[in-house]
C-alpha cells in the first residue's frame, strides 16, 4: 500500500505544476518549430547605412562559433530595408550566417531551409546554416512580410 504524506502530496504537486509550466511554454502562438529565439547577440552589427553582405573585415565570432564563409547582414527601419532588396548569391556548402536587426519586433524566416529567429526590436537576430541546398530561396520577415532578399544558393 502506497501511503502519501505531507511531502509526497507537495511533490507530487510540484511535479505537475512544472509539466504543465513546461508543456504550456511549448504551445507559444507560433507553429513553426524551426523559430528560435536568438541565443547570443550577433558577433557584429553594420549600422543601417553600412548593411553589407560581405565578410565583415573586422568582425570576429564569438569563440564557441566558427566563423561563417558568408555573412549577410540586413537592417530594417521603417520598413525599408539596406541594403535594398536584391539577391545574394553563395556557393553550396559554404557556412552562412544571416543577422537581421529591426526598428519593430518581428520574425526572420529562411524559406527552403525552414530556419527562423525572432527580432526583438533594436536587436539583431541571426542564423547560421550550411547551404547544403542549391536553388532560389526567399528571407524575409512574417509580421511586416518584408522580402529581405532572394538567397541564391549554387
Amino acid at each position: 500500500m502506497f501511503l502519501r504524506t505531507p511531502a509526497t502530496r507537495t511533490s507530487v504537486a510540484l511535479a505537475a505544476g512544472l509539466l504543465t509550466t513546461l508543456l504550456v511554454a511549448g504551445c507559444g502562438h507560433d507553429d513553426d518549430p524551426s523559430v528560435a529565439t536568438p541565443s547570443a547577440p550577433a558577433t557584429s552589427a553594420a549600422p543601417p547605412s553600412a548593411a553589407t553582405t560581405a565578410p565583415s573585415p573586422t568582425a570576429s565570432p564569438s569563440p564557441s562559433a566558427p566563423a561563417a564563409d558568408r555573412e549577410i547582414v540586413v537592417t530594417i527601419a521603417k520598413r525599408r530595408i539596406s541594403p535594398p532588396t536584391g539577391r545574394v548569391t553563395v556557393g553550396k556548402g559554404e557556412l552562412v550566417r544571416i543577422t537581421v536587426t529591426s526598428d519593430v519586433s518581428d520574425e526572420l524566416h529562411v524559406h527552403g531551409y525552414d530556419l527562423g529567429t525572432r527580432l526583438p526590436a533594436g536587436k539583431p537576430g541571426s542564423v547560421e546554416f550550411r547551404a547544403d541546398k542549391t536553388g532560389l530561396f526567399e528571407v524575409e520577415t512574417h509580421e511586416t512580410e518584408l522580402v529581405l532578399f532572394q538567397l541564391v544558393v549554387r
